[in-house]
């Protein structure tokens, strides 16, 4: 929560900049590297009944063969999936579901969507800021043992950082609701995933399927948790909040061919991220932060980000700033993974900018 004494100026600026995302720094003419969607042509096995699904928009939406599908994919009865429109409608269910929590805890850096959620829900919020010295590494011991309502990323948005599972594992507790915001968990084959965890009390985890499959516009996502607590959840949800094209990818997406193209996808990335991150590393002022995992990377610039931001617009990139993150600053850029070709290109422009 904002520090004691802060001008209230600055609380409501803070607030604000919470509602900051990478799709407000692209432009026209400019190589988008600060949104986090991966862009290619959507597989066959995914456009045709997206496709198909049309032809039904005049019945109300069934939900029921879509969320079957995402059980089986995560070995889970289907009471314990809710499908939502998009991760973001996941975060506004538990914030409204869950008023009653005694100290909603967000660890940060995070993506901001929680916090947002939970400050308009009426909790107060404590933030946890994990260091840039320890490389934003998971620290359960600075999660206050009070907190019955914990968010986490991971991978976390914008650090591009993977939890150790056990650390993640062990922020859960009786009588606590620990939500694991894995929307970028494909990116890395699942690694670390709690997705099929059902032994850890209180275990909420949001999936979302916009990133690797480029369905940012279609709106689709999905809670996994316990039972009476996903039931809570679908009572605060508005009726047929998931469209029938929605359900028809979600369907789709939970199939073993979705699952094995996947993991294909994830190898590809995780070798441009290694180019990218070999590039920038070459870079005099410029530090990679942490140990990127995800389809981004994370950056730490010596001298003036903004300057530099800027400057890398008027060259045709558009980059996500890093100052409305909690946590860190003006300093801090984050870039989405590209092809070899695109990153290519890139980072001369950003030598080129931190000369000028």
């Amino acid at each position: 929560m904002p520090s004691a004494g802060m001008p209230k100026s600055s609380v409501i600026l803070e607030c604000m900049d919470l509602g900051f995302h990478g799709d407000l720094e692209v432009g026209s003419g400019l190589v988008d590297l600060a949104v986090n969607v991966r862009r290619a042509p959507m597989p066959p096995w995914l456009a045709e009944p997206v496709a198909a699904s049309l032809a039904d928009l005049a019945a109300y939406p069934d939900s029921a063969p879509a969320t079957a599908a995402v059980a089986a994919r995560h070995a889970r009865p289907t009471a314990e999936v809710l499908l939502t429109a998009g991760a973001a409608q996941g975060f506004v269910l538990l914030a409204q579901a869950l008023r009653g929590a005694r100290r909603a805890v967000v660890v940060h850096p995070q993506f901001t969507e929680p916090e947002a959620a939970l400050r308009n829900a009426g909790h107060e919020v404590t933030r946890v800021l994990l260091p840039a010295a320890t490389g934003y590494a998971l620290d359960p011991a600075l999660v206050p043992g009070d907190a019955d309502l914990v968010f986490v990323g991971n991978p976390t948005n914008p650090t591009s950082v993977l939890h150790p599972v056990e650390a993640v594992a062990a922020l859960a507790r009786p009588g606590r609701v620990l939500v694991v915001d894995e929307a970028f968990a494909d990116t890395t084959g699942e690694a670390a995933s709690l997705a099929e965890r059902r032994d850890l009390p209180g275990l909420v985890v949001v999936r979302s399927l916009t990133k690797t499959w480029g369905l940012a516009g279609l709106r689709i996502g999905y809670l996994l948790g316990p039972a009476d607590l996903l039931a809570r959840l679908a009572a605060v949800q508005p009726l047929w909040a998931v469209s029938t094209p929605a359900l028809a990818a979600a369907a789709a997406c939970a199939s073993p061919a979705a699952v094995a193209a996947e993991r294909e996808i994830a190898a590809g990335l995780a070798a441009d991220r290694d180019h990218l991150v070999a590039a920038l590393r070459g870079l005099p002022g410029v530090t990679v932060e942490g140990r990127p995992a995800s389809s981004f990377v994370l950056i730490r610039l010596d001298g003036d980000g903004e300057r530099v931001r800027l400057a890398l617009r008027d060259l045709g990139y558009a980059v996500r700033r890093g100052d409305t993150f909690p946590g860190l600053g003006a300093g801090w850029l984050r870039i989405a993974v590209r092809d070899t070709a695109t990153t290519d290109g890139f980072v001369p422009a950003l030598r080129k900018t931190m000369e000028a």
